[in-house]
């Protein structure tokens, strides 16, 4: 019996590449079936997953256990926006914290986390960083900097 299992091929219904046949495909019978606006909508696990991130924003819990980090409402705000969804409907269920002051080590800690992980600028409004700091930490281009390269023209 245990010969069996062992030369038993392994299940690869949840592999990335199965994934994205069953979602291409079910678009194409979308889109070539005559239903194209369904083409723009999501799948039902991506809609649960857009729920679930949702959910857990406006509750300020993971899993409904524990509470968030600051770290992760940034990867749920950046994941919502990656799936299209509005930033006006991400603002409905987190309120944007009024931006704290930032220090020299603050900076340089954005600076840090943005390289590494490379959020979308706009979800650090979420935990409080204002964009000015994002400027100093070169995650946006600040105003009235000059880029490398530019000449101003002389008036």
């Amino acid at each position: 019996m245990a010969k069996q299992r062992a030369s038993r091929p392994s299940n690869r219904r949840g592999s990335p590449e199965a994934i994205e046949k069953r979602r291409v495909a079910r678009m194409f019978n979308d889109v070539l079936g005559g239903h194209a606006a369904a083409g723009s909508k999501l799948d039902g696990r991506t809609e649960k997953r857009r729920q679930r991130l949702l959910r857990e924003l406006e509750e300020n819990r993971a899993a409904g256990q524990r509470e968030l980090k600051p770290l992760d409402v940034l990867v749920r705000v950046n994941e919502l926006l990656e799936l299209g969804e509005p930033l006006a409907n991400i603002k409905k269920v987190r309120k944007v914290p009024r931006a704290r002051t930032a220090t020299e080590a603050t900076v340089e800690l954005i600076h840090r986390l943005h390289k590494a992980y490379g959020f979308r600028p706009e979800t650090y409004r979420f935990v409080g960083v204002a964009d000015e700091v994002l400027g100093e930490a070169g995650v946006v281009e600040r105003e009235g900097a000059r880029r490398p390269g530019r000449r101003r023209r002389a008036a």
